[in-house]
């Protein structure tokens, strides 16, 4: 089982694939690497050999920023979003769609369960 960049890669997947299980590397990135380190893209992840993975792993640490370091690179981002209090940062702060999405009848993902509020009650004669 191939371990780079602390996880594992599945045997069974094709090698594109495979790198895909990695936070910050998507299909293209992972075409671009097995390219650069002149690995076929169809050869399955157990059938690596040590020194392809030492190649992958050498391309990887050096050009690209990923799991737990791209983790807080986003979060450091965020953070300074809502520090210079600009519409993005105060929508992150407030727990609403940050992209211009519609709020009145969607974007439950973003805020939450519903929290009912109750009609004003009539005055009675």
């Amino acid at each position: 089982m191939a371990r780079i960049a602390g996880v594992d890669l599945p045997n069974n997947k094709r090698g594109e694939i495979g790198l895909t299980y990695i936070f910050g590397i998507g299909r293209n990135s992972a075409l671009k690497i097995l390219n650069k380190c002149e690995i076929d893209p169809g050869i399955k992840c157990g059938e690596w050999n040590d020194a392809q993975i030492a190649a992958l792993r050498a391309e990887i640490g050096e050009n690209y920023k990923i799991e737990g370091e791209l983790r807080s690179a986003i979060q450091m981002n965020i953070k300074r979003l809502m520090d210079i209090g600009c519409y993005r940062g105060i929508r992150h702060r407030n727990g609403l769609p940050v992209r211009g999405q519609s709020t009145k009848n969607n974007a439950r993902t973003r805020k939450g369960k519903k929290k009912t509020v109750a009609n004003k009650k009539k005055a009675t004669k």
